[in-house]
């Protein structure tokens, strides 16, 4: 049995199958094993096996040190022949089986860990003019370039104004495999800033460091005007529209929103986010559609990262709307017991009969009317059989729009 190369430690197993080809009984007695390393495990001793019998081994080999081994395997059996029908015993023959055991010991080969090498790309960041109140963010790649992998513990942003995200650690980083995460500046006064971002990890250099450098401008001023605006009287339902501009000073201004108290009040004219230069202006639309009679009172904010806070006071005044009417008159004729009224939106009809019941007075007063509308009118009289005249001449009725 050749176990070939078996690393020292491990443990190699092969079966051993011993089977009675003969046709009489065969006893094995005794099983015996030589040679370092090797060992057999099965049935145990003494066993007979019938003619035809097998019994099954298990030899194992486990180097304890490195280099050949040899072994062997010795096996004392035994026949007993049998010759007369009696059952007696008349001869009985012994004979040693032998087998060979070879195996080689084997050490792991000692291989040297290269560990990892870990860069940062860029190696430095630069913002640039910054204005107080905004912020930017630039991001940076932690690439392990070669090696074995490499373990960041730990990364932190230092210096005012400078802040770290994107890095959720610790963070494992095969050879070739990077990370990606973002810095922000956001100055909290005007000048220069510098700072660092400091990596820890397990690479061949420990301890990275990314310089970060910046400049805090000063913050620009925001005017809106008017300051305040009044709509005065405004009839419920409808609309009335003034105008405003807004005015950076000093420096740039973004506007990120605007808010209004009241929505009777509403913004037009602009989107955000709005960037205005310094010395230049935007215009701006406001518009008052009050639902309700009453004094309305609002004010709008706008949100920017100028150094003051813009605002203009709004105010108007909803009144109910004018309910007209059309008041009609006409000649009595004679012999009838009343009237009817019809109404057209355009000279010489098509009319359209508007009073319920006939009406024996000579007046008549339309209330379902609208502003700004033209009608016209004409009537008949009804006899007491019931037979109605033709149309009298007709009137026009113009509604002013208020």
């Amino acid at each position: 049995m050749n176990f070939g190369s078996v690393q020292v430690g491990a443990l190699s197993t092969q079966p051993l199958i011993l089977t009675n080809s003969g046709k009489s009984n065969l006893t094995v007695s005794q099983g015996a094993i030589t040679g370092v390393g090797f060992n057999l495990t099965g049935p145990a001793f003494p066993m007979t096996l019938t003619a035809g019998q097998s019994a099954t081994f298990s030899v194992t080999f486990s180097p304890v040190t490195g280099g050949g081994a040899r072994g062997a395997i010795s096996l004392l059996t035994s026949t007993t022949a049998v010759h007369d029908r009696s059952g007696k015993h008349n001869s009985v023959s012994s004979a040693a089986t032998n087998v060979s055991l070879s195996g080689t010991g084997t050490t792991a080969s000692q291989t040297t860990v290269t560990p990892g090498n870990l860069m940062a790309n860029p190696g430095s960041l630069a913002f640039g003019g910054v204005q107080v109140g905004s912020s930017q963010t630039q991001s940076a790649t932690l690439t392990n370039s070669a090696g074995s992998s490499v373990t960041i513990a730990q990364a932190t942003a230092g210096g005012t104004g400078f802040g770290l995200s994107g890095l959720n650690l610790p963070v494992t980083l095969a050879a070739g495999q990077s990370v990606t995460f973002s810095v922000t500046f956001s100055p909290l006064s005007a000048g220069n800033a510098s700072g660092s971002v400091q990596v820890s990890s397990d690479a061949s250099t420990p301890n990275l460091t990314i310089s970060l450098a910046g400049t805090g401008t000063a913050q620009g001023q925001l005017s809106v005007n008017p300051v305040s605006s009044d709509f005065g009287s405004v009839t419920v339902g409808t609309s009335k529209i003034q105008s405003g501009t807004l005015v950076a000073s000093g420096a740039s201004v973004t506007i990120s929103s605007a808010s209004v108290t009241d929505s009777e009040f509403s913004l037009g004219g602009i989107s955000f986010p709005l960037t205005i230069a310094a010395g230049q202006s935007v215009p701006f639309t406001l518009t008052f559609v009050p639902r309700a009679s009453g004094q309305a009172a609002a004010t709008l904010a706008f949100a920017s990262n100028a150094a003051n806070a813009a605002s203009e006071n709004l105010t108007g005044t909803g009144v109910a709307p004018v309910q007209h009417s059309v008041s009609l008159s006409w000649d009595t004729a004679a012999e009838v017991v009343g009237y009817n009224v019809y109404r057209a939106s355009q000279s010489g009809g098509p009319y359209a009969k508007i009073n319920s019941v006939i009406d024996a007075s000579t007046t008549y007063t339309d209330s379902s009317v609208q502003a700004g509308q033209n009608y016209y009118y004409v009537t008949t009289s009804v006899s007491s059989t019931g037979t109605q005249s033709s149309y009298s001449n007709e009137i026009q009725a113009a509604i002013p729009s208020l």
